[in-house]
């Protein structure tokens, strides 16, 4: 069984990160109607929120299905290109970590939309790196619930802030059990899969 990771790993081997994570209206990747933040120093949590986006488009039923947000929710809520700022000095020239390449995908889709700059950052794929330092996540398996459970993680799954969280705390679990650094992950996590057998 897994230990709880609720406390803090070395600090030694953990810089400063933050990790995302969006919901969308729709099937649009650039649809944020969601995005949260955990933010990670000296080895812990520090910070964990979300704001509401209004993406000033439709809402299908599938999405509404999976995170609960409906088009009413975020009718008072600033849209992308107002937080946009905001966002950006959160992010620039940190590392950034996401599961999966689709939170980069979506905000790259919604500055597009409004012609803003892509976000500067370091991207760090926890889904990537899960693959490489849990063996028997290496094939099948990688998604963030079934990682959570496996390492005793407790979050809310689809809400933009639980996700971040827990893609946080997924990539520290990553540092503790390979005795790598976030900023060795970065690279190691393009390494091919066999090397990691």
């Amino acid at each position: 069984m897994a230990r709880p990771i609720e406390a803090p790993v070395r600090a030694d081997r953990v810089p400063d990160f933050i990790a995302i994570d969006v919901e969308t209206a729709n099937n649009d990747a650039g649809s944020i109607c969601q995005i949260g933040f955990a933010t990670f120093a000296d080895g812990a949590l520090v910070d964990n929120w979300s704001w509401l986006i209004n993406p000033r488009t439709w809402f299908s039923g599938h999405n509404i299905a999976i995170h609960g947000i409906r088009a009413a929710d975020v009718a008072d809520a600033l849209g992308w290109d107002d937080r946009y700022d905001e966002i950006a000095a959160l992010l620039a020239g940190r590392i950034v970590v996401s599961h999966t390449a689709f939170d980069v995908t979506a905000t790259a889709r919604a500055c597009a939309r409004h012609d803003l700059p892509l976000l500067a950052a370091q991207w760090l794929d926890s889904a990537r790196v899960a693959r490489r330092a849990f063996r028997q996540f290496a094939r099948r398996g990688w998604g963030l619930a079934s990682l959570s459970a496996h390492l005793a993680i407790d979050f809310e799954h689809h809400d933009a802030g639980e996700d971040a969280r827990a893609a946080g705390l997924v990539v520290m679990a990553a540092v503790e059990a390979s005795g790598r650094s976030v900023s060795d992950w970065l690279t190691d996590a393009h390494r091919p899969l066999r090397e990691f057998a």
